[in-house]
């Protein structure tokens, strides 16, 4: 005997009613409110994309957000100038000057990842007490400078974990050490399965790389 439309739809729809059942179930266990700290890795793109997205996405809800760049300062990006458009809704402090074989100077390399490091320390900081300055604070390729030791990891994993509880961070780059993924609330690794850079000779493009 052939199944009928309102047949296959009677039954679509009793699993759809069970699902919801369920996930509502879920989802009302789900109590505790917090600030999560976030890390985009992996080879992929779409890290740094990503985390302008939950900042676009904060900003909507009418939160307050801080970025630190370090590593791209060389590049103009276009998020930057989207950004310093919302006024002091946004707080973005480019420190990088460019990659390793861009610079070609270790010590240079180290002393801008310092600053980026002061200037997310004070933005932690500043986030604390009764009237925080911020609600979200991305941390743009911290990773890169992690894996090149330019920065203590035991001092940045530690500073990240005892963050005020209300503020999410958002840090992207390849490469993420352990010790931050394992301090993370949400991981996620993006992978590279193809990229026209590699594969037809195609330059990093407006709007898509920058």
């Amino acid at each position: 005997m052939t199944e009928t439309d309102d047949d296959a739809n009677s039954r679509a729809n009793e699993k759809a009613r069970k699902r919801k059942v369920a996930h509502d179930k879920k989802v009302a266990a789900k109590t505790v409110e917090k600030g999560l700290l976030i890390v985009h890795t992996g080879t992929g793109k779409g890290k740094s994309t990503a985390a302008f997205g939950l900042v676009l996405r904060a900003l909507g809800n009418g939160m307050r957000v801080g970025v630190v760049q370090f590593v791209k300062g060389a590049w103009t990006t276009g998020e930057r100038p989207l950004l310093e458009g919302f006024g002091d809704r946004v707080d973005m402090r480019v420190v990088g000057e460019g990659f390793t074989w861009e610079t070609q100077d270790r010590a240079r390399d180290i002393a801008a990842a310092e600053a980026g490091w002061a200037a997310a320390q004070e933005m932690i900081e500043a986030s604390r007490g009764d009237e925080p300055r911020y609600d979200m604070l991305v941390l743009d390729e911290l990773n890169i400078v992690l894996r090149y030791d330019y920065l203590a990891l035991d001092e940045v994993v530690a500073a990240l974990v005892n963050r005020p509880r209300d503020l999410h961070v958002v840090v992207t780059g390849r490469n993420a050490k352990p010790e931050l993924i394992e301090a993370a609330d949400l991981v996620t690794e993006m992978k590279l399965v193809k990229h026209p850079f590699r594969e037809q000779g195609v330059k990093a493009q407006k709007g898509i790389e920058f």
